[in-house]
């Protein structure tokens, strides 16, 4: 072992690191990539930033008041007037670091069982010897006092060479991502700001793909955080704040105020036509510019969950305390949970307004909204500071957490004793009692569900509405509902069987599968338009996704079953690097990589080093998960819709 230990370190160039929980740090600095930022070097000390006039053939008149603010101060000037904010002055100083004090963790963070405990080490170059929290290898050899290595109480030479190999492939990879992923990062008046969706050479369209998504960040700046790097992380949440003030058109239609951009680019473009002087232009989308024009309802679930991260892993609070950022997240909130005609507790949404963007039939309710909606509820009522005015607001939210969670678990779980319940339904029931309450029709359940139902285990189904639901397992919607305890331990633990059981459909050669089953033939028609992208077996239509790996350790990490990821992380490193980082896979068993896939796609490099730093010290898990509240759970015992009587009065709240 100390063999291995010391060609980790020559190899990857690097002492140890150690990794401790309370801060989330290594001892590390934060490294940019130079190259990214010598372009900048010749700029001028002051830059003025402003907002990118509307280019749409339509003209609207719009009332627009300026408002002006230092973005580099930690006080937020202009907030008087948020949904018309048209300028920005930026100093080009470094916003400051957040800086924390390392404490060693003393336990061991797993905790399998005796019968699965194993040493060794899955941190890559991050760790670099024996520390406090590091994770097991399977079947790893003991080091004695005396310097002798054994496995199971054999002297094993040929073992330790062929761990050392192994580690040190498992170096080369990690180094290799962490190159890339930095390469990806953007500057805005020379600070990080976030990373770009893929950096690929060989493609001769860019699109969208050279710019900062809000969603793809996330994974990016999940594995800044574990590194110690809080800086990317702090920029990229203030900045995208600002852009949330921003006045948003379509169409002469102005959404409501709260949303989040999809995504955003930096631009460096002359000052007042002047060529050698430049400035940098903060260019956000919020879908008028997008394919489909899709509203991005996602986005702003995701900049709350990494908000409460941020202050978890790097101990610093101040950034959710901020008067500003107080303000963004109920502006998100009330933007959620304003009243509408919808009679389900759940997000009415359109198709594509998630990870999924294309038209794939996930309109309406899907779960990837519904599980990113109350993990968010459950971070910002963390968050938001106890105030008069924040009242109603935190009533409200509290509200739709009991409701909506009875929903969820309620309607949407299914396995084959829900199964068998739906096959026998009596359609047409009239009645407050009534067992099929949505008028599900039992010819609705498809041929493959029965064969792909295992005997243990079950999922919760995609989306549910009136005659109409829809049995497809989607992946990301079931792992954030276990990371955020929307689903119940049972049904945690079952999606978990679920994944086991059909590892050959989910996982195959490449984790993981977006969704399950794919459309086909007259359904993929109908229901994507003849989507050429959602091809059977492609893309958003049952393609494999190396970024959800992430996902997948954090759920398995929460329900102590680590197992499952690790084994995910080591079917991807056998291709990832050789395939130079795809952004999916096609065919059932994600054999070719995608027809349409990007190379170097930043949120799989990303979602690769986190889920593999989550695995070096699972207590780090901790900054996403939602634990189930027992309050809530009382609540929802009390609210349950089959206890209340015909006359119960809803209570309204103001939101």
């Amino acid at each position: 072992m100390a063999t291995s230990v010391h060609m980790r370190q020559i190899l990857s160039g690097t002492s140890p690191r150690f990794f401790q929980f309370e801060t989330c740090s290594y001892d590390v600095n934060s490294v940019w990539s130079r190259s990214n930022k010598s372009n900048l070097c010749n700029r001028r000390k002051r830059i003025s930033v402003y907002v990118l006039g509307k280019r749409s053939s339509r003209i609207c008149l719009t009332s627009k008041k300026r408002s002006t603010l230092e973005v580099i101060d930690s006080e937020f000037h202009g907030m008087t007037d948020r949904g018309r904010l048209e300028s920005v002055v930026c100093n080009c100083q470094r916003i400051d670091s957040v800086g924390s004090s390392a404490t060693e963790d003393q336990d061991n963070p797993w905790s399998w069982g005796t019968e699965k405990r194993s040493s060794g080490s899955l941190g890559g170059n991050f760790d670099g010897g024996k520390s406090h929290g590091e994770a097991p290898e399977i079947d790893a050899p003991v080091e004695h006092t005396n310097g002798s290595i054994i496995s199971n109480g054999k002297s094993t030479m040929d073992g330790l060479a062929k761990e050392t190999l192994h580690e040190v492939s498992e170096n080369s990879i990690e180094d290799e991502a962490w190159n890339l992923l930095r390469d990806s990062i953007v500057y805005y008046c020379n600070n990080p700001i976030g990373t770009i969706a893929a950096n690929d050479p060989s493609s001769s369209s860019i699109l969208n793909y050279d710019q900062v998504f809000i969603r793809d960040f996330i994974p990016s700046g999940i594995a800044f955080l574990l590194k110690g790097e809080y800086d990317i992380v702090r920029n990229f949440i203030l900045y995208t704040l600002q852009l949330q003030s921003w006045e948003k058109t379509m169409d002469c239609h102005s959404p409501g105020q709260g949303l989040m951009p999809a995504s955003f680019k930096v631009r460096t473009i002359p000052l007042d036509g002047d060529d050698s002087v430049t400035e940098d232009v903060l260019d956000p989308d919020f879908g008028e510019a997008a394919i489909g024009r899709v509203a991005p309802v996602d986005s702003g679930l995701w900049w709350i969950i990494l908000l409460r991260a941020y202050g978890k892993c790097s101990g610093d609070f101040s950034v959710q305390e901020r008067v500003d950022v107080q303000t963004g997240i109920k502006m998100i909130l009330k933007l959620c949970l304003a009243d509408g005609f919808d009679m389900f507790p759940t997000l009415l949404v359109t198709d594509g307004s998630c990870m999924i963007d294309r038209r794939m039939g996930i309109h309406g309710h899907p779960l990837e909204i519904q599980a990113l909606f109350y993990s968010a509820l459950l971070c910002a009522r963390e968050m938001l500071a106890p105030e008069d005015g924040s009242a109603d607001l935190i009533r409200a939210l509290n509200s739709r957490l009991v409701s909506l969670s009875f929903h969820i678990r309620e309607y949407y779980w299914i396995d084959m004793r829900k199964l068998n319940e739906i096959y026998r339904y009596k359609t047409e029931e009239y009645s407050y009692d009534a067992v099929n309450k949505f008028n599900i029709y039992p010819d609705q359940i498809p041929s493959w569900l029965v064969e792909f139902m295992p005997a243990k285990g079950g999922y919760l189904i995609g989306n549910l509405q009136p005659a109409h639901m829809d049995f497809r397992f989607f992946s990301l919607g079931n792992l954030w509902s276990i990371v955020s305890s929307l689903a119940t331990a049972d049904q945690s633990h079952a999606i978990l069987d679920l994944i086991e059981a059909k590892w050959l459909e989910l996982v195959a050669t490449m984790p993981f599968k977006i969704c399950y089953p794919a459309l086909e033939d007259q359904e993929w028609r109908i229901i994507t338009g003849s989507d050429p992208k959602n091809t059977a077996w492609s893309y958003h239509n049952g393609g494999s996704w190396p970024t959800l790996l992430w996902q997948l350790t954090v759920a398995c990490i929460k329900m102590n079953r680590p197992e499952i990821a690790l084994k995910a992380v080591q079917v991807a490193e056998r291709r990832l690097s050789n395939d130079k980082w795809p952004e999916y896979y096609d065919t059932k068993q994600a054999r070719l990589i995608g027809k349409q896939a990007r190379l170097f796609q930043t949120w799989s490099i990303a979602g690769y080093l986190s889920a593999k730093l989550f695995l070096a010290n699972p207590n780090a898990a901790k900054i996403l998960m939602n634990e189930e509240d027992s309050e809530l759970i009382n609540a929802m015992l009390s609210a349950n819709p089959r206890r209340r009587g015909r006359g119960r009065k809803k209570q309204s709240f103001i939101v």
